[in-house]
């Protein structure tokens, strides 16, 4: 924690830019070494101004001990660059954060097929199919989706990759704990839940205009590649992909109609040499010799939502003749909820009532049934499975184990 506050008081320094940052970490051996540096050892730093030194002569840690206070009441953590978990990918490009906060569980990125999907706030329906099914093919091949959970094409991507039960990770353009746009809150708790919440910017603070472009280049050096899935010829989905050709990432986009304002974007990249995408392996296929253990390439489309109880269709069983009656199973044990409820809460009946007992349901789709944040449907389902009500089938999927009578 010692060493933590001084990366947090070089990052939080008003006034300091990223770049002389670095360049201090480049000539000291540590944060420490610099808040402890007398102006004329700053100087000897190349580069750095009187006026830069200057900045440094503020010792306050006034802020520091707020950010860390601010993380620890959100449940935040903090990686900076000198930890071992720090992402390779990012350390190589031109101007790194020094430090991140996050929220959820840190993946090792540089061992992902991590994939950037963006696109623009206003999209057509076609735009919300072509995230929403990328991102779930995305997921269900082996792939990590990254995103900034903006609305739009960057939320749909998510939640495609969400309902796949894969790994998503958002970078935003505020704080870890400030939930932007407001009518995500629902997608930012599942992805907390699930995946991981990144940002360069300390807990609290306000998204801005002219943090997202800074945010961009987090978001395409975190990943192989990046997709753009619809944008028209001005926006900041292209600034990404700009910024990952430059620090020699691929580049894919999805096309759309010829004349179709949001897609001259998408569709002028492909014109310049950006790989064309209809679906997800057109990405993955580059990768696969690198990561033959992370990658499956199989045919998956997205289910529909669930409406009511009834569970998503299996997409991936073929049709098949009808074959003879088998035994009937043995008859499952009843639990009776209406009268005797065992002392089951009330979100665990909520998730034992939309789970079936022949089809699996992902903790996702049940999370949608409930309309409960996946957080509290795999709290509920972790206590159901030690009960012996449920069972796991597979990562993220349950059957019910007891038949369950309500009157």
């Amino acid at each position: 924690m010692a060493a933590l506050k001084y990366w947090v008081w070089l990052a939080t320094l008003p006034g300091l830019g990223n770049r002389t940052r670095l360049q201090l970490l480049e000539h000291f051996d540590s944060p420490e070494d610099i808040y402890y540096a007398d102006e004329g050892e700053l100087l000897l730093t190349p580069d750095i101004t009187k006026a830069q030194a200057a900045l440094l002569a503020d010792k306050s840690l006034e802020r520091t001990e707020q950010v860390l206070a601010d993380c620890a009441r959100d449940g935040q953590f903090i990686l900076t660059m000198g930890d071992s978990l720090y992402p390779n990918r990012l350390r190589t490009i031109f101007d790194p954060p020094i430090l991140l906060y996050g929220k959820g569980a840190l993946p090792v990125f540089d061992d992902e097929v991590a994939v950037t999907v963006v696109g623009t706030r206003s999209c057509t329906p076609y735009g919300v199919r072509a995230a929403s099914q990328l991102g779930y093919e995305l997921s269900k091949q082996g792939a990590l989706l990254v995103s900034g959970m903006a609305k739009g094409i960057d939320g749909e991507a998510l939640k495609g990759a969400l309902r796949a039960g894969g790994f998503t990770a958002a970078v935003l353009g505020g704080g870890a704990d400030v939930i932007y746009p407001a009518e995500n809150r629902r997608l930012y708790q599942d992805i907390a839940a699930t995946g991981i919440i990144l940002s360069e910017y300390p807990p609290g603070t306000v998204p801005k205009a002219d943090h997202f472009p800074v945010r961009n280049r987090l978001l395409s050096a975190l990943s192989l590649a990046t997709v753009v899935v619809e944008a028209p010829e001005k926006s900041g989905a292209l600034i990404t992909a700009t910024t990952a050709l430059e620090q020699g990432r691929e580049v894919f986009a999805v096309p759309g109609p010829f004349d179709a304002p949001m897609s001259r974007g998408t569709n002028a990249l492909i014109r310049e040499g950006a790989g064309l995408v209809c679906e997800a392996w057109d990405v993955l296929s580059f990768y696969e010799s690198r990561y033959p253990h992370k990658l499956r390439p199989l045919r998956a489309k997205l289910p529909p939502l669930p409406k009511g109880s009834t569970p998503p269709e299996d997409e991936a069983a073929p049709a098949e003749p009808a074959a003879p009656a088998a035994p009937s199973a043995p008859a499952l044990p009843v639990l009776d909820i209406s009268h005797d409820p065992a002392g089951l809460t009330d979100d665990q009946i909520a998730v034992l009532s939309v789970l079936q007992t022949d089809v699996p349901t992902l903790t996702d789709d049940a999370a949608l049934l409930t309309d409960l944040p996946v957080r509290r449907v795999l709290s509920a389902l972790t206590v159901l499975e030690i009960d012996g009500y449920v069972s796991r089938q597979g990562t993220r999927s349950f059957l019910r184990t007891v038949e369950l009578k309500k009157e």
